[in-house]
């Protein structure tokens, strides 16, 4: 696949990805009117990250299924037994897995938050039993997901996604307010179901046909089983990171959870169209450039990719630091969700903000020793980071409150992504001084971005006041204005992301 492919398909999964993450924003828009930050919300988003495990980071875009896929099935012949072991053998370890959850929910509701009442421990072992059978479909989801990549059929498996939202946007709207928060736990259920579905037709039109073998002496298998239970691990311990957030959060007042929960939401719309975009799109051709041991070829493709994910998320840093608290109120302060519920929201988003530009070389970086067949070492740094999690944790929550949770998060972000960089020198030199010119060019102009912002937030603040409205308005009008300034800035300073990006743009005026 070509650079121009690439950032084609990147394109394609970032408009489809926006449109998946704007029906998850009217998701818990309905969540958050119907129940608030309450007991019922907090019940529901502990419980669902049991199950989450295998549907979002196992299961999910860019997780190790949907990765150790793409890196066995990529290279060579497609393997027809090969896959259909992989999908026996893992649909009957979750299976497993989901009984155990189903009988064991009550103590699991107690482990994840030992700190809460009695009767939201009661609540959560109730919704979790309703949506162990999601962590079944989550692991088969994930396979399909990497097969459809790796025959460059990326249009359903972005949309997918979209399912369950829609599917609890309709519950929610017509049965939230009379069988409280169970209504959340179904729709989830129903909708990964769905997820699961919606998937096969890629499988069956890239030729497979499923049948119930069990080669466990096939090369890929081998393969597989040498990468994907680190890389199941090294994701499991950055769940872990989520489970001792939870512990700490079920000390704090009711709806807390809720809180970081619907700020986390917020954070991954330009999370996920802008990181998950480009890594799913480019991660195929860093796993057969280090096949064909084009380390020229990787280290361009790495340069390009991480160079053009600092350039869109340092401006969206600035946006969250500064309009946290307007984006809040404008997309969820209604019915049940207060200006107190806004407030803990903001706190906590604040924060987590300055995660994001961490999490793009964090993830670019991940995929580079996937590449290379190396699931052991993000799996190690990983597991370090717990106990700093939980150390950053006892130190800022008594700070900051929720705000100390999410700034924990900022600060173990920083260093995983400089373990990283700093240990895969002993696989490839990624010859990381070459990013020092564009890096240094787009923080600049970022500072310049940020004095911008907060000056035509101030001024036009004063003109149009605090309605709704026109605080929409004001957001439009600063990050408009901001980020024209700000492009200008980068294509003068030739900042290479930018160049090309405003190439593509002279290019569709000329055609049009």
């Amino acid at each position: 696949m070509n650079l121009k492919n690439i950032f084609k398909i990147a394109g394609l999964i970032s408009l489809i990805t926006v449109l998946s993450k704007i029906v998850g924003f009217f998701r818990d828009v309905v969540i958050a009117g119907v129940y608030g930050a309450s007991f019922e919300s907090d019940a529901y988003f502990y419980a669902y990250q049991v199950p989450a495990i295998t549907l979002i980071i196992l299961g999910g875009l860019g997780g190790p299924f949907h990765t150790v896929t793409v890196s066995v099935f990529s290279k060579g012949s497609p393997g027809q037994k090969a896959l259909n072991t992989f999908l026996n053998m893992t649909g009957m370890g979750f299976i497993v897995i989901t009984i155990l959850v189903f009988f064991s929910s009550g103590a699991i509701a107690q482990i994840i938050a030992p700190g809460a009442d009695p009767e939201l421990q009661r609540m959560i072992a109730e919704q979790l039993k309703i949506m162990s059978p999601v962590i079944f479909v989550g692991g088969i989801v994930g396979i399909l997901f990497g097969i459809s990549n790796v025959y460059d059929k990326f249009l359903l498996t972005a949309l997918s996604p979209m399912v369950t939202s829609i599917v609890i946007i309709i519950a929610v709207l017509y049965a939230g307010g009379h069988y409280g928060g169970l209504v959340l736990a179904w729709s989830t259920l129903i909708g990964g179901v769905l997820q699961l579905v919606i998937q096969m037709p890629a499988y069956f039109s890239a030729g497979f046909k499923y049948g119930f073998d069990f080669d466990l002496k096939g090369e890929k298998i081998k393969k597989i089983g040498e990468i994907l239970f680190p890389a199941m691990l090294g994701c499991s311990v950055g769940q872990l990171h989520i489970y001792v957030d939870m512990i700490f959060a079920s000390r704090l007042p009711e709806g807390s959870w809720s809180a970081i929960g619907y700020a986390n939401r917020i954070f991954q719309f330009p999370a996920g169209v802008l990181i998950t975009a480009m890594l799913v799109s480019i991660f195929p051709t860093f796993s057969r450039m280090v096949g064909e041991k084009d380390w020229t070829g990787l280290k361009y493709y790495f340069h390009r990719g991480i160079s053009s994910l600092w350039f869109v998320t340092f401006p969206v840093l600035v946006f969250f630091v500064f309009f946290s608290h307007e984006i809040i109120t404008i997309l969820f302060q209604r019915g049940n969700f207060d200006a107190a519920d806004t407030f803990m929201v903001t706190e906590a988003l604040f924060f987590l903000s300055f995660a994001i530009v961490f999490y793009a070389a964090r993830d670019t970086l991940t995929r580079i020793f996937y590449a290379f067949d190396d699931t052991k070492t993000p799996f190690i740094v990983a597991f370090l980071s717990i106990f700093t999690k939980a150390l950053l944790n006892l130190i800022l929550v008594e700070k900051f409150g929720i705000g100390g949770i999410t700034l924990s998060t900022v600060i173990v972000s920083a260093i995983n992504a400089l373990l990283l960089a700093i240990l895969i020198k002993n696989k490839i030199n990624l010859e990381f001084k070459k990013l020092i010119p564009d890096s240094g060019k787009i923080i600049i102009i970022s500072v310049i971005m940020a004095f911008i912002v907060y000056g035509v937030k101030m001024f036009a603040g004063q003109i149009l006041g605090d309605e709704k409205f026109y605080m929409a308005l004001n957001v439009i009008i600063s990050c408009s204005i901001a980020s024209i300034i700000y492009l200008a800035l980068a294509v003068a300073l030739k900042v290479e992301a930018a160049r090309q990006f405003w190439g593509k743009i002279c290019g569709l005026i000329k055609r049009s």
